[in-house]
Order: C-alpha cells, then sequence, then structure tokens
C-alpha cells in the first residue's frame, strides 16, 4: 500500500458511473480529471506508478520523474509516450488491449447508417411536422441506399476491421481489404485488394491502421481522386491519416459522397477545422470506444497491469 499511484486524465475511462475501488487496493491513489501538460511533473513527481491516457510523456517529463517505474497507457495506442527514453530510464510501459474492439465496431456502424439511412434528419423533420402536413403517407429528402451487395474496403486489417468485416459479411457485403502482411491471410470472405483498387473500388472505405509516419495523410487528394463520387469514407482510427482540407474540397465538390469520421487530426479541434462545417461530413467526439462495457474493461485491465507490474510479472509491455 506505499506505492504512489497517480491517475492524470481518469475523466475519459471514468467520468462517474464506474468504481475506482479495485485501483484504490493497489496504492495511494491520486485520481485527476485531466491535466494539462505543465502540471504533469508537479502531480506526479511522487509516482511510481502513472496511468495515463492522452498525457504527453515525451523525454523532458519523463527526465523530471526519478521515482517512476511504472506508466500504464489507459487505451491500446502509446504514441504519446517515448517509448525508447522510457525504456532507457528503466521504466516499463504497458497498454491496455481488445477492451474496445465492440465498441468501435458498433460505431463504424452507426456513421454508415448514419450517413445511408439519415435517420436523426428524418425524425427532426418528422418533428417539424413535415409528415403531419405531407399529402401523401411518407416522404425521403435523400435516395436510402441498401449496404448490400456494396463494397466495403477495410484499409488496415487488424482486429476491430477483421470484426467489422464479420458484420459486413453478415449483410450481404462484398469485403475487400489491405493489410501491411497480407501472408497473414484473411476468412474466406475478404479479399485482399492493393491500394489503388482498394480507393477505386470501394463504396464504402473504413480506415483501421495504425498511426505511422508511412500512413499520415494517407487520404490527400490524389488518393480521393481514385474513390468513387458516390463513395463513403470512415474513419474511427486515427485523425492524422487524413489531409483535412484535401478531404474538405473532395466533399465540397462532390468527389466523394460523404464522410463520417470518429477521430480529427486535433482533438478537440480546432475553430478553424475545414470540416467542422461540411454538410456531407458527420463527425463525433471520439467517442467510438466509450460504451459503458468498453470502458469498464479497460479500467479492469489497467488494475491488471498494475497488479501484474508489483507481483514482479508485467502484462502488456510495449517495451
Amino acid at each position: 500500500m506505499n506505492n504512489t499511484i497517480v491517475i492524470l486524465d481518469g475523466k475519459g475511462m471514468n467520468p462517474g458511473d464506474l468504481s475506482w475501488d479495485k485501483i484504490k487496493t493497489l496504492g495511494n491513489v491520486k485520481i485527476y480529471d485531466n491535466t494539462p501538460y505543465e502540471s504533469i511533473v508537479e502531480r506526479a513527481k511522487d509516482a511510481e506508478i502513472v496511468v495515463i491516457n492522452k498525457s504527453g510523456f515525451d523525454k523532458d517529463i519523463i527526465s523530471k520523474l526519478p521515482k517512476l517505474k511504472f506508466i500504464c497507457e489507459s487505451a491500446t495506442g502509446f504514441d504519446n509516450i517515448d517509448i525508447g527514453f522510457a525504456q532507457e530510464k528503466g521504466i516499463i510501459v504497458s497498454n491496455v488491449r481488445d477492451y474496445s474492439t465492440k465498441s468501435v465496431v458498433q460505431h463504424v456502424f452507426a456513421l454508415i447508417f448514419a450517413l445511408t439511412n439519415k435517420v436523426e434528419y428524418h425524425s427532426n423533420e418528422v418533428k417539424k411536422g413535415r409528415w403531419a402536413n405531407n399529402d401523401y403517407f411518407t416522404f425521403w429528402d435523400f435516395p436510402i441506399s441498401e449496404i448490400s451487395g456494396k463494397t466495403l474496403g477495410l484499409y488496415g486489417f487488424g482486429k476491430i476491421a477483421s470484426e467489422v468485416a464479420k458484420i459486413a459479411n453478415s449483410f450481404g457485403m462484398n469485403i475487400i481489404a489491405n493489410r501491411k502482411n497480407p501472408a497473414k491471410g484473411y476468412p474466406p470472405y475478404v479479399t485482399h485488394a492493393d491500394i489503388d483498387d482498394l480507393l477505386k473500388q470501394s463504396d464504402i472505405l473504413s480506415l483501421h491502421a495504425p498511426q505511422t509516419k508511412e500512413n499520415l495523410n494517407f487520404i490527400n487528394k490524389n488518393t480521393l481522386a481514385l474513390m468513387k463520387t458516390n463513395a463513403i469514407l470512415i474513419n474511427t482510427a486515427r485523425g492524422k491519416m487524413i489531409n483535412e482540407s484535401d478531404l474538405k474540397n473532395a466533399l465540397d465538390n462532390q468527389i466523394i459522397k460523404a464522410a463520417g469520421l470518429d477521430v480529427l487530426s486535433s482533438e478537440p479541434p480546432k475553430a478553424d477545422n475545414p470540416l467542422l462545417h461540411c454538410s456531407n461530413c458527420i463527425i463525433t467526439p471520439h467517442q467510438a470506444w466509450t460504451s459503458v462495457e468498453a470502458r469498464k474493461r479497460l479500467l479492469d485491465g489497467v488494475v491488471e497491469n498494475i497488479s501484474a507490474f508489483l507481483n514482479g510479472t508485467p502484462i502488456n509491455t510495449v517495451n
């Protein structure tokens, strides 16, 4: 119980609807909803263990925390941590894996249906009185297309993409995918495609690759020009995979039909983000992972990682 554990940005994982009791049994726990970069050192200076999500742990921060022994990333991605320098300092880093798969997969289809069926739009029109004042028994303002028979393209094919493919197959979609190592194979209902064919053939293109230097601005004016004019782009991966100015231009000029995004290049977005006022672009606030069930799995995973570290057998290490 002498271990000092500091949770620097706990609000995302637990805004108040879950219990911190399990983690409090592991040491002296201090919990902050959110920690600005300039306050990290002051808040974490006595910590042997820190739990972070978006807090930036670069070389400068890590070098000022001599007591730090373990960083637990309360997420799967860990690009906010200087992994190499942490390793130099003998600090173990662990993440939590596969906690959000079901939640993100559900959100992918929520975005798809929001763009194809326009449910909320038509509900709002009904509440305005349009149906009550209509001279026919139904109305719709946009063509509603079935996704059955359409081609779903998946850029990246990890756990989330494979689950998206499984559900898309049940809807009767044709599924093509591109993964970094095609030799890992695919289920029988998924066909590998090179990048150009993925872009050209997809009616719906969903991004599921990790953010890397190679993927930076993967969606740009050149790749958008290869896509169908009726194509829908979905991104629940990382915002910096899209050149947002190029996407804005493509949406405004009907180069592609629509986009559904859960991530942006800067979060929260700046007021001048070019996509914020784009009528054929739906944006949700990086919430695909936030189901109650997913956050509970995440919190349990954090507890498991810290417990394993304290027992001398760290798990889910990334360095």
